[in-house]
């Protein structure tokens, strides 16, 4: 069985999250910091990126000082905490192919220092010594203590309730690693 490394290239890689409201959404972005995409025999076997929560970007709302006071709401407790949890991160636990680089990923997602389980289909494309990956992950943000407006803990939000799932849009560029090199950062990595 031939194991391959590959490295996600955090400035070609992204997440595009959305948080809905009675009233509309928000959009954004985050930056990946780095992380890993396992293949053994050329298919997906595992994983594990870090996505720098400090590094959130609010992509609709276009006055400087809204947006900096939304920004800093998001950085707040009452969302990700991003002083005290500056990192969150998502390690493959396991990846069944689909199918024409489809695969159904199941990994374990950690926010603000709480893990659950969390599973998405990503399309998977390898090609040489690069590697890109897309999925769209939908998460129970109560889960992870972030309560803000949520109608499950309070009552009479009317159109300030904000909805309990957001999406993350994940896109990852990978290039492979050479066999010396990934041995070493393996251990480091896990």
């Amino acid at each position: 069985m031939e194991t391959q490394q590959f490295n996600i290239a955090g400035p070609e890689s992204n997440v595009e999250w959305v948080g809905r409201k009675v009233t509309g959404a928000h959009n954004g972005t985050i930056a990946i910091k780095e992380g890993t995409l396992l293949f053994e025999d050329d298919r997906l076997a595992g994983g594990r990126f870090v996505i720098d929560t400090q590094s959130i970007k609010i992509l609709d709302i276009t006055d400087p000082a809204t947006n900096a006071q939304f920004a800093g709401h998001l950085a707040s407790d009452d969302f990700f905490s991003s002083e005290q949890y500056p990192e969150a991160t998502f390690g493959i636990t396991g990846a069944e192919p689909r199918g024409n680089g489809f695969y159904h990923v199941t990994g374990d997602l950690t926010i603000k220092g709480i893990t659950h389980p969390v599973s998405f289909d990503a399309q998977v494309n390898r090609l040489g010594t690069l590697v890109t990956a897309s999925g769209k992950i939908t998460i129970d943000r109560t889960k992870f203590g972030i309560k803000f407006r949520s109608g499950n803990f309070f009552l009479h939000l009317g159109d300030n309730l904000i909805y309990n799932n957001f999406d993350l849009n994940v896109r990852l560029t990978a290039q492979a690693v050479a066999q010396t090199e990934a041995v070493a950062q393996t251990a480091t990595l896990y």
